[in-house]
């Protein structure tokens, strides 16, 4: 049975291959290296990091990423999901991405952000399964090996915090 629990830095091995897995598919971010493990973890909205496992195995991740230092934006947050190569299409990343929704109500942020390669159909069901929108598409807003890219910008807005 596949389930999610709290990253910990034990876990940074499996997140890292994960990573380099999705950077592989070259549909998943204009990354082309993996964050370092003290940049994860310290960068990264404190007591967010989610892994999914099977037994031992982890099979993916998920975190937020604070959007700006400034405090009118400390209730945003962006999100990141991955899923290793051999669990794709088993559900993974939207059990992921449902149990970061909860946690980040827990937080209480109101504003959860994601942007998703347009070609990157299964990201986008995905978010929208979980009550994202797409609200824009930033046309070549970067280059990923050369070629630029869109980039469709999704937002989730808190149905819990934020709403007075």
């Amino acid at each position: 049975m596949i389930s999610t629990r709290d990253y910990c830095p034990a876990d940074w091995p499996d997140v890292d291959r994960i990573y380099q897995e999705g950077i592989r598919t070259g549909l998943a971010t204009f990354e082309t290296t993996p964050k370092a493990q003290a940049d994860f973890e310290g960068k990264s909205v404190k007591n967010s990091a989610l892994v999914a496992v099977e037994g031992d195995e982890i099979l993916g991740w998920a975190i937020l990423w604070p959007v700006s230092d400034r405090c009118v934006y400390g209730g945003v947050a962006e999100v990141s999901v991955y899923v290793g190569e051999d669990a794709r299409g088993k559900g993974v990343g939207k059990l992921l991405l449902k149990a970061l929704v909860a946690r980040a109500e827990e937080l209480g942020l109101w504003t959860l952000q994601a942007g998703i390669f347009p070609e990157n159909a299964a990201s986008r069901a995905i978010h929208e399964a979980c009550g994202f929108r797409v609200f824009g598409v930033r046309e070549r807003i970067g280059k990923l090996h050369g070629v630029w890219k869109d980039n469709m910008q999704l937002e989730r807005r808190s149905t819990v915090n934020g709403i007075d």
